[in-house]
């Protein structure tokens, strides 16, 4: 039954969430997963650095945390090489977005988003009452143009990008933003979601001017930086439109040791660099895996790989279901035909030992029960 109180819009939502944690699961099964590889976490741990970070500053944890976040957004300037004023710091990503659609959509307003991808995002403009042009996939890849096309027509105030993308792995290079940017319809909003940034070739990355009022770059630090518990995100931006947050943020949202976490790992370059090399190693590792297995790994410039079960989202569907009955922990892609696949996390030796035992089993089980 539904609460009375409720608003009409917030009445008329779908009861679900975006995500089933892989803890929800476990409680479900009554066992843990052997192998975590469905939340594209960090599995190679953190910088000593941040880790020592911590520790210090524990004691400190009964007071608030900055509400301005000041030496962490001056860090992040500094890794950027941009004004502070370019710079919001938030409750990862997903708090972000949140924002940023409460701040630039109104009910009826129309955003542009990708099918299949980022659900959050649209999880967040629907609450807000906005409305969503989705556009299919190209060749697995999210289709630049045709995101640019649907905001001409519709009037969206945001388009939403993944780059490198999730869920299925793919990017554009510099130039396709370069071009998306510059053929945006006047007063949108270019939302570039990056993620998965430190993984992909720098070369690969956009210049962008911080300044530029017609995109808002997101980054975290959950994935290569390993703080995903910790919940750090960051947008650069233009100035006034980085300042509104003010307006709207939770002021206290970010902990203490949230940002002093996030000081120190930004402080380490080395080990990022050990963790971007691990996961370039892993990735191989899950490609021959799906190889060994006759199945074929899709390009990646993140932290997970996309592989072809070979069929449609429903036997995609049963192998997942038959990973899990073996304790490896995978995700798939929502629609149709991206739901042809599963999304394997990069993972330690032991979980993709695990992974590589259990997917030809798994796989043949799916097809039996087809």
């Amino acid at each position: 039954m539904t609460d009375p109180r409720l608003t009409p819009l917030a009445a008329a939502l779908p009861d679900v969430v975006p995500f089933v944690g892989p803890e929800t699961q476990e409680r479900r099964r009554g066992r843990a997963f052997r192998a975590r590889l469905g939340a594209n976490e960090n599995v190679f741990g953190l910088s000593p650095r941040v880790l020592e970070a911590i520790r210090e500053a524990a004691p400190d944890v009964w007071m608030y945390g900055d509400p301005e976040a000041h030496e962490l957004r001056q860090a992040i300037a500094v890794h950027h090489g941009v004004d502070p004023k370019h710079v919001r710091v938030g409750e990862g990503i997903d708090g972000l977005l949140g924002l940023l659609v409460r701040l630039t959509v109104g009910p009826g307003d129309w955003v542009v988003t990708s099918e299949g991808g980022y659900p959050t995002f649209d999880f967040h403009v629907e609450g807000f009452g906005g409305r969503i042009e989705r556009v299919p996939y190209a060749d697995d890849r999210v289709d630049a143009r045709g995101l640019i096309d649907r905001a001409d027509w519709t009037g969206a105030k945001l388009v939403y990008i993944a780059n490198p993308d999730n869920p299925m792995g793919g990017m554009h290079g510099a130039e396709a933003i370069r071009q998306m940017i510059e053929t945006l319809p006047a007063d949108a909003l270019l939302v570039l979601d990056e993620a998965y940034a430190e993984f992909a070739p720098a070369e690969e990355l956009p210049e962008i001017d911080p300044a530029d009022s017609r995109v808002i770059r997101l980054r975290t630090f959950s994935k290569a930086y390993g703080l995903a518990g910790a919940r750090v995100g960051y947008a650069i931006g233009p100035a006034p439109l980085i300042a509104a947050f003010d307006r709207v943020r939770n002021h206290f949202g970010l902990g203490r040791l949230s940002q002093v976490a996030a000081v120190a790992a930004l402080g380490d370059g080395d080990h990022l660099t050990h963790v971007v090399t691990q996961v370039a190693a892993a990735r191989a590792r899950i490609a021959a895996i799906a190889h060994d297995a006759g199945l074929v790994p899709l390009p990646s410039s993140t932290n997970f790989v996309a592989i072809d079960c070979g069929g449609d989202g429903a036997l995609a569907r049963r192998v997942m279901q038959e990973l899990a009955a073996r304790d490896v922990f995978v995700r798939m892609p929502g629609v149709a035909p991206l739901d042809r696949c599963i999304r394997i996390s990069a993972g330690s030796e032991a979980d993709l030992d695990a992974l590589a035992q259990a997917l030809p089993a798994a796989l043949e089980a799916a097809r039996a029960a087809s």
